[in-house]
């Protein structure tokens, strides 16, 4: 049984309108939550090989062991200030280092540029000396969708592979043909097929949605490492998430596959607010530690 603060949530969610406005107006709605980071915390600001970024880093973090984060919102809203708070609790928990990226949004940068600037982020760590094996990726959203796009990026080029991946509700199928698309409709509150589908329409600007890097759906995951992947049982991008963890098992993947009953897309983003967030941060963190130990 869920806990009590989700129906809070559901009711905080319900008075928060990112389809409606300008999406000027939408971003800063968004870039309006989540910027609040646990005390002792620090950010830094750096250029991370062209791309802006920050360094998140919780009073207990293990400078050997990176996380890299790419946000969610569609690919077209969400920045660093946006998912502050979830990142500085991703850091306590991983007890990690988080680079936290502001890749290019569309529809003034559409696609591959996000999947551009999240590989640039991760060969400049490299660059730093921070060996491949002490990296996971990460992303939330639009954000897991980049986090496999960026794996598929970095197989496909030769470069050394990450410890390991979470993606956070991915939006893995631009096309939206997921059963989840329409069971799920009803109960999530955040996303509506039509605004998903205008979005979807922006970052592609055209691009055949089903080709990998665009779909991480289609993608070959054969050498990949480990995943862990979290969704919520109420949200649309069920399907996305479920469907990416059977294709990359079955390609021999180590997929830990979550699914969260009765919550919401993206939840972590409660992550002091909602208890599961709580829960399922600390997993990702203790997930995180045995990919880097």
């Amino acid at each position: 049984m869920a806990s009590e603060q989700l129906e809070q949530v559901k009711q905080l969610l319900s008075g928060i309108d990112l389809t409606g406005g300008t999406l000027d107006e939408r971003r800063a709605l968004m870039n309006s939550f989540g910027q609040a980071v646990p005390d002792g915390t620090t950010v830094t600001t750096v250029d991370a090989g062209g791309v802006p970024a920050e360094w998140v880093v919780a009073p207990a973090a293990d400078e050997n062991r990176v996380v890299l984060y790419v946000h969610g919102g569609g690919y077209c809203m969400g920045s660093l200030e946006s998912h502050r708070t979830l990142v500085a609790h991703l850091s306590t928990q991983a007890r990690a280092r988080v680079l936290n990226v502001d890749y290019r949004l569309a529809p003034e940068h559409p696609f591959p540029a996000a999947v551009d600037d999240a590989v640039a982020a991760y060969r400049w760590l490299l660059g730093q000396g921070v060996s491949a094996d002490r990296i996971a990726i990460s992303g939330d959203s639009a954000g897991g969708g980049l986090t496999l796009a960026t794996l598929l990026a970095l197989k496909d080029a030769g470069d050394p592979l990450p410890a390991g991946a979470v993606p956070i509700s991915p939006w893995t199928d631009l096309e939206g043909t997921g059963e989840s698309m329409r069971t799920r409709a009803e109960a999530d509150l955040m996303i509506q097929m039509d605004r998903l589908k205008e979005i979807a329409d922006w970052y592609a600007n055209g691009a055949d949605l089903r080709q990998p890097k665009l779909s991480p759906l289609h993608g070959d995951y054969k050498g990949l490492p480990p995943l862990l992947i979290q969704v919520g049982d109420a949200e649309v991008l069920l399907d996305d998430a479920t469907r990416v963890a059977t294709i990359a098992e079955t390609a021999g993947v180590a997929v830990t596959l979550e699914v969260w009953d009765e919550m919401p897309h993206v939840f972590q983003a409660f992550v002091g607010l909602l208890p599961e967030a709580d829960q399922a941060v600390a997993r990702i963190g203790e997930w995180i530690r045995a990919q880097i130990p």
